[in-house]
């Protein structure tokens, strides 16, 4: 196994960060490695909201579900779905461009996660761990007026980054479901009731399957968060809907 793929199976999500600062070359080298990410006709349909201001990092570490990790992130990023740059820049060439749509907004959020991947990729390889919080979709209004986002610039995800503590370092990454259930060929294959505990089974730990499963849906799917995050993207998606 080489070292990219080690580093690929082995990184976790890190929340918890040694007092210890990211120098600038290095902050520089993850922000670097995002914008050289793949992208969709080179147009980087995104823009990187590096937050340094304290109070901010603390009004999104409210607004982002109550989670006061996020304050303590030594290098705290916003990767924005941003159909806005080119949008004006036709404008002020004289071309008259149709309204965006949604399509255009999932093209954005496409190229805004892949170069979040690359800075998180590029930050694992310098020792630096970091989680994505996809809280940052939820409390649109919120989140707008924190950051002053404009119609067609959507928050697509927020990285939070740090040294990792030993603590951090040594849990155990959490279980993946089999690869046979994850890789199909060719065409989409809609598992059986069995096939799907076999799939899922693996992540519950000592914990009998259903009481597991349905403990995760009344914390994850069923609750006030996804439905928030439900009604928020539905609310910025107002703006692209023709």
């Amino acid at each position: 196994m080489n070292d990219t793929i080690n580093l690929l199976n082995h990184r976790k999500s890190i929340r918890v960060f040694e007092d210890r600062q990211i120098d600038k070359e290095t902050i520089d080298e993850i922000l670097i490695a995002a914008v050289m990410a793949p992208t969709a006709g080179n147009q980087q349909l995104y823009t990187i909201l590096r937050i340094t201001d304290p109070e901010i990092k603390k009004q999104l570490a409210e607004s982002c579900d109550h989670q006061p990790f996020i304050a303590e992130g030594k290098l705290v990023l916003v990767f924005c779905a941003d159909c806005l740059k080119w949008y004006n820049a036709y404008k002020a060439v004289g071309c008259e461009p149709r309204k965006l749509g949604v399509g255009d907004l999932l093209l954005a959020v496409d190229d805004a996660l892949i170069a979040a991947q690359n800075a998180v990729i590029a930050a694992e390889s310098f020792g630096i761990g970091s989680c994505y919080i996809g809280d940052i979709m939820e409390n649109i209004e919120t989140q707008r007026e924190i950051l002053h986002l404009p119609d067609y610039v959507f928050p697509a995800a927020l990285l939070v980054f740090g040294y990792p503590t030993d603590q951090q370092k040594t849990r155990t990454k959490p279980v993946r479901s089999p690869m046979e259930f994850i890789v199909q060929e060719n065409s989409y294959h809609i598992h059986t009731d069995i096939e799907l505990q076999q799939m899922l089974e693996p992540k519950s730990g000592e914990r009998e399957y259903q009481e597991w499963l349905t403990a995760f849906f009344k914390r994850k799917y069923d609750s006030g968060f996804s439905r928030e995050m439900t009604r928020s993207v539905s609310k910025a998606l107002e703006a692209f809907d023709s």
